[in-house]
């Protein structure tokens, strides 16, 4: 496999392109938009998460010899058409949702405007990115609303595929898990990594005093050691032996966690090592992570459940054409109306109303915002409502993410996912608290268009 990201697409999204270059339709302007007509079933809210991703991705999007080839040898577009393959950069404007922002049905998260041809080729791209990073970024903000305040590791890598184990990482972080034990999560996007031993360290040695001892060698007495290798009681025992009474933490991965947490304090105490932590990491999810909100546990590991969208793997996002230039330069508005499958054409632009406690109440998308892309100012959200004239109870949603093929650096890499962990925490202020509710229900704000 090459490393270019170029042929991680549809085969459709060549064959348009090779189609409209023939009928000359391929430069014709339009205007697309990646939205989810609802949201995953039971859910009350969605997290964006994978803007900044994507928008790398965009800029490194490129056709080079070995992919021109393939397609060449396997007669997938004309010749032509590869010469204008070959040839690709994206040069239009994107504007959409900041990412780690709130959204519900409806919402316009990323609008793409540039030639057909230029914009129709980014479809896979664009949603395989966003569905799946906000698919576990909406799944791990549920999971962080039901910790109340304590401290949640990601720890889903192998639970998926290598590429996607860091966009978990990146979005699982986002939403507001503290840490990762994916190195290269860490390496590109600034996550805090974490990690100590797992059960094999300790079958390694020849006794569960000897792993603890080496263990505590090597990292220190802050440490955390994982207790349940043979019988819980006797390792939190000898975890105490060994590292004495200022043991950083011990981990729990197996039984039934309420009781097992509770016994662990009570023992934990009763050694003396009342400062010790307790954390766990047996296949939690929301509800378990919820369950135990009165135990005395400290943190939570969460592996299979975060990486897998907590059984919503995609966020169920489209990639529809909204708006096209006629030949006589006029913008026309253009919709799918097949049955379940409607979507609203034209441009847009999208507010969040508040009420007088600053509640979200209403996602509010204008339809035909204009010919400038919405948020061209940058503002942030308290600025941007000024910015616009309106009440402080509508919070513009909006800001440019790429012009003239240039993404805005504030969005990218290390920096940008910190911005978007920021957001997300603000966001989530904002939502009333039925959206917080975990079962099942309707979006937590409606969606209106004027």
């Amino acid at each position: 496999m090459t490393g270019s990201a170029a042929l991680l697409t549809d085969r459709y999204e060549l064959t348009m392109v090779d189609a409209a270059l023939q009928s000359g339709t391929a430069e014709r302007e339009s205007v697309f938009e990646a939205f989810a007509r609802r949201l995953p079933e039971g859910r009350r809210y969605g997290v964006v998460a994978g803007t900044g991703r994507m928008l790398q991705l965009i800029t490194e999007y490129r056709f080079d010899d070995p992919e021109l080839e393939w397609l060449r040898a396997n007669e997938v577009v004309r010749p032509a058409t590869l010469d204008w393959l070959a040839d690709y950069r994206f040069s239009g404007d994107i504007w959409g949702y900041r990412e780690g922002e709130a959204y519900f049905p409806g919402s316009p998260l990323v609008t793409v405007q540039g030639s057909f041809a230029e914009a129709v080729v980014l479809e896979t791209l664009i949603l395989s990115v966003l569905n799946y990073d906000s698919a576990v970024a909406s799944a791990a903000a549920r999971m962080s609303s039901v910790a109340l305040g304590r401290p949640l590791a990601e720890m889903g890598s192998r639970r998926t595929n290598e590429r996607s184990a860091i966009a978990a990482a990146r979005a699982a972080y986002i939403a507001g898990f503290d840490a990762t034990s994916n190195l290269e999560a860490g390496r590109t996007w600034g996550v805090p990594t974490m990690g100590t031993a797992a059960h094999a360290f300790t079958l390694l040695h020849d006794s569960e005093a000897d792993a603890f001892r080496a263990q505590v060698e090597a990292m220190g007495p802050d440490t955390t050691l994982l207790v349940d290798t043979y019988d819980i009681e006797r390792g939190v025992a000898t975890a105490i032996e060994v590292a004495g009474t200022g043991l950083g933490a011990v981990r729990i991965d197996s039984g039934d966690l309420p009781t097992v947490v509770a016994d662990v304090r009570r023992q934990l105490d009763e050694l003396g090592a009342v400062d010790t932590r307790i954390t766990v990491t047996s296949d939690l999810d929301e509800f378990l992570i919820a369950a135990l909100s009165g135990s005395p546990v400290d943190a939570f590991g969460v592996g299979t459940r975060v990486a897998t969208g907590s059984g919503h793997p995609a966020a169920g996002m489209v990639y529809k054409l909204v708006a096209r230039r006629d030949d006589a330069g006029a913008w026309v508005d253009v919709a799918k109306s097949s049955a379940q499958k409607v979507s609203v054409g034209g441009r847009k632009h999208a507010v969040r109303r508040l009420d007088g406690t600053r509640t979200a109440r209403e996602e509010v998308v204008i339809v035909d915002a204009g010919e400038a892309a919405p948020g061209e100012s940058g503002a942030d959200a308290a600025e941007a409502t000024e910015a616009a004239g309106r009440s402080q109870t509508e919070r513009d949603l909006v800001v440019p993410l790429m012009r003239a093929g240039v993404p805005d650096e504030r969005w990218l890499g290390p920096d940008g996912t910190r911005l978007a962990r920021e957001q997300r925490a603000a966001a989530m202020q904002e939502l009333p608290i039925e959206a917080f509710r975990l079962g099942a229900g309707e979006a937590a704000i409606p969606t209106t268009y004027r």
